[in-house]
């Protein structure tokens, strides 16, 4: 079920230029950097053009991209801090059970009979997926259980 079908999804940010022929360092947030080779993507800072994947950093959430205009260092820089988007409609359809994190932004999270608050955004800080809510309390994912019919997710 895709609850926010119209939205914009951020998929990642350029930290920096990479070299002198226009590149950019792009920090990725999708699940894998080289998923960024088959994605619409627009940029919200400066009118972007076409995005060009590069190549992906091994073991890392980088990759190297070039977009159309930006032929140089100087003008890479311009970039800086550029976050990249992609239509909520270019995602592949979801299997039964599974879904997209962006999905579940805006559900409200249920301990028992009590709420506690409503999904702004997801972190990992490296020991897992932690939901964090809009009075800014920060809830562990592990174990969670989303319903869809319901609208709502479940935690212990």
């Amino acid at each position: 079920m895709n609850m926010n079908i119209d939205r914009h999804i951020l998929i990642g940010k350029i930290v920096a230029p990479q070299g002198i022929r226009g590149e950019v360092r792009v920090q990725t947030f999708t699940e894998k950097p080289s998923d960024l080779q088959t994605l619409a993507v627009f940029g919200n800072k400066i009118s972007v053009g076409a995005f060009h994947f590069v190549r992906a950093l091994p073991n890392a959430n980088i990759i190297i991209a070039r977009i159309d205009g930006f032929a140089d260092r100087t003008a890479a820089e311009l970039l800086r801090g550029t976050e990249l988007y992609i239509n909520r409609n270019d995602l592949p359809e979801t299997k039964p059970g599974e879904y997209y994190q962006a999905d579940l932004i805006g559900m409200p999270v249920m301990r028992g009979g009590e709420m506690l608050g409503r999904v702004t955004c997801f972190q990992n800080f490296g020991a897992g997926d932690i939901m964090e809510l809009e009075n800014g309390d920060m809830v562990s994912f592990r174990g969670a259980t989303v319903d869809f019919e319901q609208k709502v997710i479940r935690v212990e």
